[in-house]
């Protein structure tokens, strides 16, 4: 069988494997990828895409709802969870349609199959037709990860869920136990309460979205309780007895194991590097905790082989894949690369309210060492909020007090994760508060309590 020859062979095209693909191409290098299911992977076809259609759908249902506050009249409101299924798929095809015309477009070719890695800059792929054999000098891992199954906890997909079951949903939950708190749990949790879901989150930890600054956690954890959600802190889902229309759960509290029935389980509790099955042991790949270990410019040690994405570790977001990915094309292209830092990383979750933030909370700068300076805005403060009728939320920036560099910036509340981007942009051009404070926000718009927080750190705010 005659081997087919590139310079860069990525195995995966999920939005960290295409996006390296079309970059290394647009760098003049022969460029293939390999992916076993879908272009687009997990986060175009069964992750953040989709996820975010269903909550539009909720969004709109919960508005409807509103319609009296707006002076408008809605009645007999209703929905069609199959519709909105439907709708949330469409979205997800187009998308995944556009990915197979770029990287036509940019001349990459597209091997359907497995993929292994027998020796230092082969590839194998078993696709439907037999096996195809690849070579490169540059090969890129992108193959992501998948949902964690906990012992007890496994997903069947009849009353038990991953992520995946709870997309495309085989029965319209009355009364669902979330388990992990997270931004798969939480925005699973947020979709199927707003469409009338008794719903119960359970986390381990001290509090729900425990990546984010505590003051956010509470602040979300107040709404969601205002949303007729349950949330237990602190708390362990010890078994699962099932039967064919029901689920008792085994839930561990202070020292105590209480049972409660639901007719619906989603397993949110994390993810594992899909590392299994491609050789890596053999080729000498250090893996950790089912993720391969990697220098700053995504390098495995193994010359000629990287691994960007979920299966490099966190933080577990497609925008950090997208951007190793092309960092490595242009590393292998011989061009400056800068290293993706991950502290400049936003993490966004389409819950309701929305949540994102970017750099350390204030408790991570302060164990750092840092002398802080905190400000806060809340949305009740701000013309549009209002006028929007969302006045609930708030916007938080941590400074070092002695330089002014922005440290972090944590939000709560309407478009959130279209905000960040703002203090996003600022931390990458190494902005200070004098920066931010001299910039003239457009009025009315939400971004102007960024600026707000900022003056609050400094004592200057005008609207609190």
């Amino acid at each position: 069988m005659a081997v087919q020859n590139f310079d860069v062979v990525v195995i995966g095209a999920g939005p960290g494997g295409y996006v390296a693909a079309i970059r290394a191409a647009q760098l003049g290098l022969k460029t293939a990828v390999v992916e076993r299911e879908h272009l687009g992977g997990i986060c175009l076809n069964w992750g953040c895409i989709p996820t975010k259609a269903l909550l539009r759908s909720s969004e709109v249902f919960h508005l409807m709802h509103r319609a009296k506050e707006f002076g408008l009249k809605a009645d007999g409101i209703g929905y069609d969870i199959d519709a909105v299924v439907k709708r949330s798929r469409g979205v997800a095809k187009q998308l995944s349609g556009g990915v197979g015309h770029l990287l036509k477009k940019n001349k990459v070719t597209v091997v359907m199959g497995e993929a292994s890695l027998p020796a230092k800059g082969k590839v194998s792929v078993k696709t439907d037709k037999g096996t195809e054999e690849l070579q490169a000098k540059n090969i890129i891992l992108a193959t992501g990860a998948r949902a964690r199954d906990l012992p007890g906890l496994e997903a069947d997909g009849k009353r038990v869920w991953s992520y995946k079951h709870a997309l495309m949903p085989p029965h319209m939950p009355k009364k669902l136990l979330v388990i992990g708190s997270g931004a798969i749990g939480i925005e699973f949790a947020s979709f199927f309460n707003t469409l009338g879901a008794e719903t119960t989150v359970v986390e381990v930890l001290d509090r729900i979205l425990p990546v984010e600054d505590a003051e956010i956690s509470a602040f979300a954890k107040k709404q969601f309780e205002k949303q007729k959600m349950k949330i237990l802190e602190k708390a362990t889902v010890k078994k699962l007895d099932r039967t064919a229309d029901k689920v008792t759960a085994h839930i561990e509290k202070d020292g105590k194991v209480t049972t409660q029935d639901f007719d619906t389980v989603i397993s949110a509790v994390g993810i594992v590097g899909n590392v299994e099955g491609l050789g890596l042991e053999a080729l000498g790949v250090k893996v950790d905790r089912t993720h391969v270990v990697t220098d700053e410019f995504c390098r495995t040690g193994i010359d000629g082989l990287y691994a960007i994405g979920d299966i490099a570790g966190a933080p577990w977001l497609a925008h950090k894949a997208s951007h190793e990915g092309v960092m490595v094309a242009e590393l292998i292209a011989g061009k400056h690369a800068h290293p993706v830092k991950p502290e400049s990383i936003a993490g966004c979750t389409y819950c309701h309210p929305q949540v994102a933030s970017v750099g350390l909370t204030e408790a991570k700068a302060k164990e750092k060492g840092y002398q802080v300076k905190v400000g806060r805005f809340p949305f009740i403060g701000n013309g549009k909020a209002i006028a929007l009728g969302e006045p609930e939320g708030m916007i938080k920036t941590v400074f070092d007090a002695k330089t002014g560099e922005l440290l972090g910036a944590h939000m709560i509340g309407a478009e959130v994760t279209e905000l960040i981007q703002g203090y996003v942009v600022g931390r990458t051009l190494e902005t200070t508060e004098v920066e931010l404070m001299n910039t003239v926000f457009p009025h009315p718009t939400l971004s102007e309590m960024m600026h707000e927080s900022v003056l609050d750190a400094y004592g200057r705010a005008i609207h609190f």
